[in-house]
C-alpha cells in the first residue's frame, strides 16, 4: 500500500475528463484518478466540502507522489508561484465506481475580470487539464458536511448565493420525498438558472441579479417568507465578520454548543424551522441578523456560513 494510501483522506492528482460550460457563470468539471475509488462518505453527500489545488502561474502542480501525513505543511511552505493555489469546493456529483469513479464539481466565473486562480483556470479548462484534488476517504471522519437538522425540523429554509448553490442543489438533490421547505438561490444571470429536481414540498425560487445590488432581492424574498417586512438593505460593512460560520455544532465565536443526536428544535420561534443559509458574508450576517434577532431562532435551528467576502481575497 502507498504511503498516500494510508492517509485519512484522499489526496491526488486529478485528471479533467469532462469540461462543460453550464451558463455564463459556471463551469462544470468532471475530475478522475485511480485513487478516486476510496473517495466517498458514508451517508448522503448533501454540502460535502473538498479542496481543489489550482496550478500557479508556471501551469506546473507540484507532484503528489508518495504524500504523507506532513503533506499541507510542506505544500505551505513553499512559495505560491510553486504550490498553487487552494479552493474550497462542494461535490456536486459522483460518478462511476473504482478506479472509474470520478467528482463533479462547478465552478464560478465571476464577471468583469473580478476571477481568481479557480476562475482563470476554469474559463480556459480543457480535458486533460490536471488539479490537486483532497477529500473524505470512505468510512473515515472527514468533516465538511454542515447541513444537519436537529430532531423534530419539519420546514426547511435553504439561502445561497452562486458559490453556495452547487451545495444547495446537492443537498436538494439528496433530500426525502417529504421534505417540506423552500429554497432561495441567487445567480448573477437568469441564464444561470439550472434545472433542480426538487421534492413536491420543496419550492425552489431562483433570484438572478441581472444587474441588481448583490443580495437584495435574496433578501427580499426570504423576508417575506418568513413574515417580515420585505425591506432589501443590508448591514453595514463595520457589523459584518468576514469568517462568519455558525452551524449547531460549531461556534466561530468559541462558545460550546449542544451535539449529536440530542439537539432538538425548540418550541420557541418558528418551530420546526432549520435554516442552512451560504454565500457572501455581508448578506449571511444580513439574514443572521433577521432570523436571529428579529425572529428569535435558537442556534439549533441554523447554520450561516460565510462562504467569501466581496473585495477580499481569498487565502490559499
Amino acid at each position: 500500500m502507498s504511503v498516500a494510501a494510508a492517509l485519512p483522506m484522499v489526496v491526488t492528482e486529478a485528471t479533467a475528463v469532462d469540461v462543460c460550460r453550464l451558463s455564463p457563470s459556471f463551469v462544470r468539471v468532471e475530475l478522475a484518478s485511480p485513487a478516486l475509488a476510496d473517495f466517498g462518505v458514508d451517508g448522503p453527500l448533501l454540502d460535502q466540502r473538498i479542496k481543489l489545488i489550482f496550478p500557479p502561474e508556471s501551469g506546473e502542480l507540484p507532484s503528489f507522489d508518495d504524500v504523507d501525513e506532513t503533506w499541507l505543511s510542506g505544500w505551505l511552505d513553499r512559495p505560491v508561484h510553486e504550490r498553487g493555489h487552494m479552493r474550497t469546493y462542494s461535490v456536486r456529483e459522483v460518478r462511476g465506481t473504482g478506479a472509474a469513479t470520478t467528482v463533479v464539481a462547478d465552478i464560478v466565473l465571476h464577471r468583469h475580470g473580478s476571477s481568481g486562480p479557480s476562475g482563470r483556470w476554469a474559463s480556459a479548462a480543457r480535458l486533460g487539464d490536471l488539479l490537486g484534488l483532497v477529500g473524505p476517504r470512505r468510512g473515515v471522519p472527514f468533516g465538511g458536511i454542515e447541513f444537519a437538522p436537529p430532531g423534530g425540523a419539519s420546514r426547511l429554509l435553504l439561502v445561497a448565493d452562486e458559490t453556495a448553490v452547487p451545495a444547495a442543489c446537492r443537498i436538494i438533490a439528496d433530500l426525502g420525498p417529504d421534505a417540506q421547505g423552500a429554497a432561495f438561490l441567487e445567480v448573477p444571470l437568469t441564464p444561470d438558472v439550472q434545472p433542480v429536481l426538487a421534492p413536491p414540498g420543496v419550492d425552489v425560487v431562483w433570484l438572478p441579479r441581472d444587474g441588481a445590488p448583490r443580495g437584495a432581492r435574496q433578501v427580499v424574498a426570504v423576508r417575506r417568507h418568513l413574515g417580515l417586512p420585505p425591506t432589501p438593505h443590508l448591514v453595514d460593512d463595520a457589523a459584518v465578520d468576514p469568517d462568519l460560520w455558525e452551524t449547531p455544532a460549531y461556534s466561530s465565536s468559541g462558545e460550546p454548543l449542544p451535539g449529536g443526536d440530542a439537539r432538538q428544535v425548540p418550541a420557541g420561534a418558528l418551530p420546526g424551522l432549520y435554516a442552512w443559509i451560504a454565500g457572501e458574508s455581508k448578506v449571511v450576517t444580513t439574514l443572521r441578523r433577521a432570523l436571529v434577532t428579529e425572529l428569535g431562532l435558537d442556534r439549533t435551528q441554523v447554520a450561516f456560513m460565510g462562504y467569501w467576502r466581496e473585495g477580499v481575497a481569498m487565502r490559499s
